[in-house]
C-alpha cells in the first residue's frame, strides 16, 4: 500500500499541463510543463520559440477565476499562480515599455513593441490628437500593405481597416493622403521604427490603465510608465510624478495610496485583488525604471507596521541592466516574416521556426468572425458617438495631506475625447452574447465600448442571468464609497493602534514565558545555563524576582484562605 501511494504521488508530481499562450500577432503557442514549473521556465520556452533575446520587457499575463488579471510571477509555480482547471490560456505582452523603443538592439524587438502599441491604439489605451492618430495609422498602413498602389488601393480604401475604436470619415481621409503622399518608399522596418518614434513622445505612451475612483467618487485611470506614475481623467493627464519623486507605494483593502515627497495620493480600487495588483505593477515599475542595479531591489511590504500586509520583490532585471546588455548582442539578425492586414482589423503574423503545437486556424477565424459581427454593428454609432469617460469633472483635485497645490503644469490634455479604455473597465469575452455585454457596459460607463478586450478572459459565455448580475456589480462600483475619507481614516488609526497594543502584548508574554523558564526550570541547556551564570542575572534574580514572586505566593495564599473561609 505504501508503495501505491508513492508511485500515486510521484504521478501527481509528473502530471503533464497543456498550456496555450497568445503572441501579440493573435497565433497562438501551445506546449506542456510539468506541475511543479516555474514561470520562468514557460517564458524562456515562448522567448526560444520567438528568437527573442530583449526579453526583460515582455511579460505573460493571465486571469484568474474572478476575472482579474496578474502578471505571471517567474519565481512561483504557474499552476500554484493559475488557481483554474486546465488548459491554461495567457497572453504575451509587453510589461515594461522601453524608454525609448528606437533604441532597442534587434529589429525582433522593435516589431513585437510595434504590435504591443498598435493594440494598444486599437483598444483605446493609447490615445492622442486626431492629427498624432492619422500619422500613426498611415504608418501602420505603411508598414504592412506598402505603398500606395491605385491599381489595388480604390477610393476609401483606409476606411476598410480598424485602427481605433471609433474612426470618423475625416480621419479616415487623412489616413489615406498621409499614406499616399508621405510614406512612399519607406520599408517596413522604416515604418515601424517612425510609428515607434512618434508613439513614445505621447502622453499615454505605455500606459497600462487601472481603473480606480478618487475620494470624491470620480472616474480616474492610473497607470505605470517608463518615466513616472501617472493619472487619467477624462481628456487630461491629471497628474504625473516621476520615479524619483515617488517615495513609497502602499495598499490596504481596497485604498491604493502614492508617497510623494510632499503630498499623498489616495485612490480607490474596485476590489482589494484589484487594489494589490495594482500595488504589485507599481513596485516592479518602479524597481525597473528608477534603481541602477538589480542588487538594489528590495523586498517591500503594503505595511510598515510589524508583520501586517502582503510582501513583494521585483525578481527580474532593471532597464540600465537590460540596455547594457542588448549592446552585447551580436548575432545575425533573425528573420521576421511579416503578413498584409486584414481588413477591419490588423493582424499580422509573426514566425521564427516550427511551433511545440498550435491551434487550428479554424478556431481562430470563428473568433475573428464573431468579433467582426460586433464590430460592424457598432460602428455606424461609434462615428457619431463621442468617447466619453464616467467621469464629467474637466480636472481633478486628489486628496492630498499637504497645504502645498498641485502646479498647473501637471494637468495636460492629451487628446481631442476622453480617456475611456473599455477593456480596463470590463474584460469582454469573445463569445456570441458579447455584444450585448458590451452594450451593458457602454449604458452604465457613458462610453463606447472597444470591440475585442486582449482576449485574456473568454473563459466561458455568459448568460442572461450573469450579464444582469455584472451589470449590478457595474452600477454598485459606480456608487460612491460608503463613509468619508475622514472616518475611514479614524478607522484605520484605530486598527493600527489596536495592532500595535496587541503586538506589544505578545512580546510581553513571550519575555515572561521566557523569564520564567530560565528561573523556575531545571533545563540544563548551554544557552539558560550561560544567561543564569552572568552577575546580571543573578542580581536581577535576588533582588528583584525572587520578592516579587514571594509576594505574588502570598497574595495567591490570602485570596484562597478567603475563597475556603466562605
Amino acid at each position: 500500500m505504501l508503495s501505491r501511494l508513492m508511485s500515486g504521488s510521484s504521478r501527481s508530481l509528473e502530471r503533464e499541463y497543456s498550456c496555450t499562450v497568445r503572441l501579440l500577432d493573435d497565433s497562438e503557442y501551445t506546449c506542456t510543463i510539468q506541475r511543479d514549473a516555474k514561470g520562468q521556465y514557460l517564458f524562456d520556452l515562448l522567448c526560444h520559440h520567438l528568437n527573442l533575446l530583449e526579453k526583460d520587457y515582455f511579460g505573460i499575463r493571465f486571469v484568474d477565476p474572478d476575472k482579474q488579471r496578474h502578471w505571471l510571477e517567474f519565481t512561483k509555480s504557474v499552476v500554484k499562480q493559475l488557481r483554474s482547471q486546465p488548459p491554461f490560456t495567457m497572453c504575451f505582452r509587453v510589461k515594461f515599455y522601453p524608454a525609448d523603443p528606437a533604441a532597442l538592439k534587434e529589429e525582433i524587438t522593435r516589431y513585437l513593441v510595434f504590435l504591443q502599441i498598435k493594440r494598444d491604439l486599437y483598444h483605446g489605451r493609447l490615445l492622442c490628437k486626431t492629427s498624432d492618430a492619422a500619422l500613426l495609422a498611415a504608418y501602420i498602413l505603411q508598414a504592412e500593405i506598402g505603398d500606395y498602389d491605385p491599381g489595388k488601393h480604390p477610393e476609401g480604401y483606409s476606411s476598410k481597416f480598424q485602427f481605433f475604436p471609433k474612426h470618423s470619415e475625416k480621419l479616415e481621409k487623412k489616413i489615406a493622403e498621409i499614406h499616399k503622399t508621405e510614406l512612399s518608399g519607406q520599408t517596413p522596418a522604416t515604418s515601424e521604427l517612425n510609428f515607434l518614434r512618434k508613439a513614445q513622445t505621447l502622453e499615454t505612451y505605455g500606459v497600462d490603465p487601472h481603473p480606480c475612483k478618487d475620494v470624491s467618487g470620480n472616474a480616474a485611470f492610473l497607470a505605470f510608465t517608463p518615466f513616472g506614475f501617472v493619472v487619467l481623467q477624462g481628456n487630461k493627464r491629471v497628474h504625473f510624478i516621476k520615479w524619483n519623486e515617488v517615495t513609497k507605494l502602499k495598499f490596504e483593502g481596497k485604498t491604493f495610496y502614492l508617497y510623494e515627497k510632499k503630498i499623498i495620493l489616495t485612490y480607490f480600487a474596485p476590489t482589494p485583488e484589484a487594489c494589490k495588483h495594482l500595488w504589485k505593477c507599481g513596485i516592479e515599475n518602479q524597481a525597473f525604471y528608477k534603481l541602477e542595479k538589480s542588487s538594489q531591489v528590495r523586498t517591500v511590504s503594503s505595511s510598515n507596521l510589524f508583520f501586517k500586509g502582503s510582501r513583494f520583490r521585483y525578481s527580474g532585471r532593471v532597464a540600465k541592466e537590460v540596455m547594457e546588455s542588448s549592446a552585447k548582442i551580436k548575432r545575425e539578425p533573425p528573420e521576421i516574416h511579416r503578413a498584409g492586414m486584414v481588413p477591419s482589423r490588423s493582424c499580422p503574423s509573426i514566425t521564427h521556426g516550427p511551433r511545440l503545437s498550435s491551434v487550428p486556424r479554424t478556431r481562430r477565424r470563428a473568433v475573428h468572425i464573431s468579433i467582426m459581427e460586433g464590430l460592424e454593428s457598432l460602428r455606424d454609432s461609434a462615428h457619431s458617438t463621442p468617447v466619453r469617460s464616467s467621469s464629467h469633472g474637466d480636472t481633478f483635485l486628489p486628496h492630498v495631506r499637504s497645504s502645498r497645490a498641485d502646479s498647473n503644469d501637471r494637468v495636460a490634455v492629451i487628446a481631442d475625447e476622453a480617456y475611456s479604455p473599455a477593456d480596463s473597465v470590463l474584460p469582454t469575452p469573445v463569445a456570441e452574447h458579447s455584444l450585448e455585454l458590451m452594450l451593458l457596459s457602454r449604458q452604465i460607463n457613458g462610453a463606447t465600448c472597444s470591440i475585442e478586450e486582449e482576449k485574456e478572459s473568454e473563459a466561458s459565455t455568459p448568460t442572461a442571468t450573469e450579464v444582469e448580475a455584472l451589470g449590478g456589480e457595474l452600477r454598485a462600483l459606480c456608487q460612491g464609497h460608503g463613509g468619508g475619507p475622514e472616518q475611514q481614516q479614524v478607522n484605520k488609526f484605530v486598527l493600527s493602534v489596536l495592532r500595535l497594543l496587541l503586538v506589544t502584548l505578545g512580546l510581553l508574554f513571550v519575555l515572561l514565558l521566557l523569564l520564567i523558564i530560565l528561573t523556575e526550570s531545571d533545563l540544563d541547556i548551554a544557552f539558560f545555563r550561560d544567561i543564569r551564570q552572568t552577575p546580571e542575572f543573578e542580581q536581577f534574580h535576588y533582588q528583584y524576582f525572587c520578592p516579587l514572586r514571594r509576594w505574588f505566593a502570598c497574595k495567591i495564599r490570602s485570596v484562597v484562605s478567603l475563597l475556603i473561609d466562605t
